[in-house]
């Protein structure tokens, strides 16, 4: 029997959990259908979610069609649950995406596609609420086409599907034109490989086209090929009405039998437990079994050190969630209860959803919980009384900060109290908007023992280091060891400690630092006649508007806004449009915030008075230890150096970080292959950002270890090897030769170019690297191979060749000579900020053919 794991995914209020009430009543699995209006649905079985008419929880039914065993999986549409949605993402096999006739596709549909399309997720779409009036399948299809992909094609098939379908894949276009005719198992492939999107039409209220799916899915889908290795991917933990804490995983090889012992690693701590019972969940019921067999989901009591994202066994990538909480609430409980017990409890809560970040702030004895939005309070409330019998409220909403710098410092920290001893030196640098913090070393292990650098590097990664504006979290810096000094008999663990944290704390008074803050992408959809007041909210919220597109007699706005601003304004909306208007809203990153002088006065932090994150060093003299205030610790240290640090180019990272942050990649997709357009995308950085600072390939950077010269992360000189970097499918597409094989055979036109590069790199004797977006691999992981002498990367998913460009870049540009190929204009942008040289694809083009020259030229004269 063939068994497939199929999630249902939808906006709220698409007809999700009807749909598949529907399912599992055509399959025989329940012998009434339930409706969430009467709240009597099979999945929906929690109370608050029977109450507010919506999925709150992921549920699991196993049903069987045929010879098909089906294990389903209903998904929350809420976006304040989104991530209890993405975590189903890493066990599926397949997904039904449900988009409401009436409403076309909504913002949450295009971000629920990314989402499948991030985790290579095959997916079938079912466009439900057919039978509402005006509803018409061929708008519909063209949206969906236009919006999510057009190689979505109307189902069930007949002969002009079969074209559409052949459309889907090149080398199928040619053997149908021949043949006229297209197997189920070709189909099936396309579907597999997401070249192909079979939409279904109907109404799953009135079971209209609820079995032209099914059949679908029973004849257009493969059953996954399973290790013969143990592996298993879990996706949820939570408790059952005994408080039984369960582990929901998928059984991705092998198999898991009772009493087997399991292992893995939470944080830094192995474990190593036993399976007391499995349990194969449908609805509130379940079946317990001795052994889960490769593709049962299921859930097994006996873990106690389990996490959502971790697997097992063969399955030793961690997968972490895209979404982050953005609003913070005070906890506030009854005076007779425990707040300590308090905080235990909820962190028992806090390990079933990882986006519920729990903190206990010592000093002021509060706690707090961060969380998506207001629906996820409603459910906590109710979760403490069931669960642990007391009442809690939440004080008013505030947002979560986070603090960045603008320019590059080194931060000293010291700590030398009688009888203990330890420096350290960090090189603090701004990073990739986004790309949270990261450490390295780059100091010899003469100049510092190996493992006190280890120990450095650990203490900079246990602790949520506080920035010096408002306390906030730091981020988006590449942090490094460039120094640091241990004594023989003196120095201790925790003196280390001390000093990282110090040498942190001091590098950010010295910088400049950036307060930054969540922003939302919206898409508001209301009447025509309210589109000048939205207008004029949005702008009154400093957000960033496009011109709106009018659909019938609706309007719709796109754009960003802070989430302080936006978060509640769906409140107004449904007053003003009179409950016409709808307003979605998606995290879209950390920008500068709008209002930091504002925010930063009304948090009143003071980084001095900070006694828990001192900013300055203990030094000794005399037999006694003395403190140094953060602006003179550098006079006092004992490890000399001389980064020679040049901020002269503070404001180009500080403006390039706030358009990175702020902007899409889509908004910058000109490009510019002719030397004036060269020149005017230079004259444009430097109007907006000032003179380009270019790296200097002959300038020396040294610094000094006790008078002795040493190398440094960061050192230029004139003999650093070149790398070229090469945007593959914007050089295929901009050079003609190229292009008129790639409109034939992509792949030809790819190890076309691959053959010219190599011949190119033979003679120049460089580092040639080559970059394609992942499209083109299966399951979307990261790919690295040698073409004969050149290197070629395939993104991983959701990563696109600028993207990991730029990344790259950013982290070679001390080490190679970096040269860019490529005409994409936001590229170039971040190349040119980060000082690399970058060509156009059109003067990568005339390099290429003059080296080719010489090439012939050689053996000519060879010859001869």
């Amino acid at each position: 029997m063939k068994k497939i794991t199929i999630g249902i995914l939808a906006h709220v209020d698409s007809g999700k959990t009807t749909l598949s009430e529907s399912l599992l009543y055509l399959t025989g699995k329940i012998r009434k259908l339930g409706r969430v209006d009467h709240k009597d649905a099979y999945l929906d079985n929690y109370r608050l979610e029977k109450e507010r008419g919506i999925t709150i929880f992921s549920k699991q039914a196993v049903m069987e069609y045929e010879d098909m065993k089906i294990t389903l999986l209903d998904t929350p549409g809420h976006i304040d649950f989104s991530a209890e949605m993405e975590r189903t993402l890493s066990v599926l096999d397949y997904a039904i995406l449900v988009v409401s006739g009436s409403e076309g596709v909504q913002g949450h549909t295009e971000t629920l596609w990314k989402l499948l399309e991030r985790y290579n997720v095959p997916a079938f779409i079912f466009v439900n609420k057919m039978d509402m009036p005006n509803v018409s399948s061929e708008f519909l299809l063209h949206e969906l086409k236009e919006k999510l992909c057009d190689t979505v094609v109307g189902f069930p098939v007949h002969v002009g599907t079969l074209e559409d379908i052949a459309m889907c894949n090149e080398d199928l276009f040619e053997m149908y034109m021949e043949g006229g005719k297209i197997s189920n198992s070709v189909i099936s492939e396309l579907v597999y490989n997401r070249e192909l999107f079979p939409c279904y039409f109907g109404s799953a209220l009135q079971l209209d086209g609820v079995d032209s799916l099914l059949e679908g899915l029973y004849q257009y889908t493969f059953e996954p090929v399973y290790s013969k290795k143990f592996g298993a991917r879990i996706y949820k933990i939570s408790k059952d009405k005994n408080n039984n804490r369960l582990t929901h995983m998928k059984i991705t090889g092998g198999s898991l039998k009772v009493k087997d012992v399991i292992s893995g690693i939470n944080g830094a701590k192995e474990w190593a437990e036993k399976v007391n019972e499995i349990r194969i969940y449908s609805g509130e019921k379940y079946q317990a079994v001795s052994e889960a067999m490769p593709g049962d989901v299921c859930a097994v009591c006996g873990l106690n050190n389990t996490y959502p994202g971790e697997g097992l066994g063969v399955e030793t990538e961690r997968i972490e969630p895209n979404l982050i909480p953005v609003l913070s609430y005070k906890i506030i409980v009854e005076n007779q209860v425990n707040i300590h017990q308090v905080y235990k409890q909820f962190k028992e809560l806090e390990e079933e959803d990882p986006t519920l970040k729990i903190s206990w702030n010592e000093e002021k004895k509060e706690l707090t919980a961060n969380v998506m939005g207001p629906i996820q309070i409603e459910v906590l409330k109710t979760m403490i009384k069931e669960r642990f019998d007391y009442d809690v409220t939440f004080g008013s909403e505030s947002i979560l900060y986070k603090e960045t710098i603008a320019d590059t410092v080194e931060g000293v920290g010291h700590f030398e109290p009688l009888r203990h001893y330890a420096e350290v030196h960090l090189l603090m640098e701004p990073g990739v908007p986004g790309s949270g913090l990261t450490f390295s070393s780059s100091v010899t292990e003469k100049e510092l023992s190996k493992n006190w650098q280890r120990l450095i590097l650990t203490h900079l990664e246990e602790k949520m280091h506080r920035g010096v504006l408002t306390g906030a979290p730091i981020t988006d810096m590449c942090i490094t060891i460039v120094g640091g000094k241990a004594h023989l008999k003196h120095t201790e663990g925790g003196d280390f400690r001390q000093a990282t944290y110090r040498a942190v704390r001091q590098g950010l008074k010295k910088a400049e630092s950036v307060l930054l803050e969540p922003y939302y992408d919206f898409i508001l959809t209301i009447p025509t006649e309210y589109v000048g007041k939205a207008m004029t909210d949005i702008n009154q919220m400093e957000g960033c508007i496009k011109p709106p597109e009018t659909k019938n007699d609706k309007s719709v706005l796109t754009g960003y806004a802070p989430v302080s601003t936006m978060w509640n304004y769906m409140n107004d909306v449904n007053e003003y449009s009179h409950g016409q208007g709808t307003l979605t809203l998606k995290f879209k990153g950390y920008a500068p915030c709008h209002n930091a002088e504002e925010v930063i006065e009304k948090i009143g932090y003071d980084s001095e008075a900070d006694l828990n994150n001192p900013t300055g060093s203990v030094f000794c003299a005399h037999g006694a230890g003395f403190n140094v205030p953060w602006n003179e610790v550098d006079n006092y240290m004992h490890v000399k150096t001389d980064l020679n640090l040049n901020s002269s180019n503070v404001e180009i990272q500080k403006q390039e970080n706030d358009l990175n942050r702020v902007s899409g990649v889509t908004s910058f997709q000109e490009n510019y292959d002719s030397y004036a357009a060269d020149k005017e995308l230079e004259a444009i950085f430097e109007n907006t950002f000032g003179p380009i600072k270019r790296k200097n390939y002959t300038e020396t950077k040294v610094r000094t270890y006790d008078n002795k010269a040493k190398k440094y992360k960061g050192k230029y000189n004139n003999n650093l090897p070149e790398c070229v970097l090469v945007d593959g499918y914007n050089i295929i597409f901009a050079w003609d030769d190229l292009k008129s094989i790639a409109l034939k055979n992509i792949d030809g036109a790819r190890d076309k170019l691959l053959d010219i590069l190599s011949n190119y790199q033979g003679y120049k004797g460089n580092t040639v690297i080559v970059v394609f977006d992942a499209y083109n691999v299966n399951r979307h992981k990261e790919t690295i191979y040698k073409y004969d002498n050149v290197y070629v990367v395939f993104t991983k998913a959701a990563e696109t060749a600028d993207m990991y460009i730029s990344k790259t870049t950013h982290q070679m540009a001390g080490k190679y000579k970096v040269t860019v190929a490529t005409s994409d204009g936001l590229e170039q942008l971040i190349i040119m900020g980060h000082g690399a040289l970058r060509m156009s694809a059109m003067n990568f083009k005339e390099e290429v053919e003059a080296v080719f020259q010489k090439i012939e030229d050689e053996m000519n004269n060879f010859n001869k």
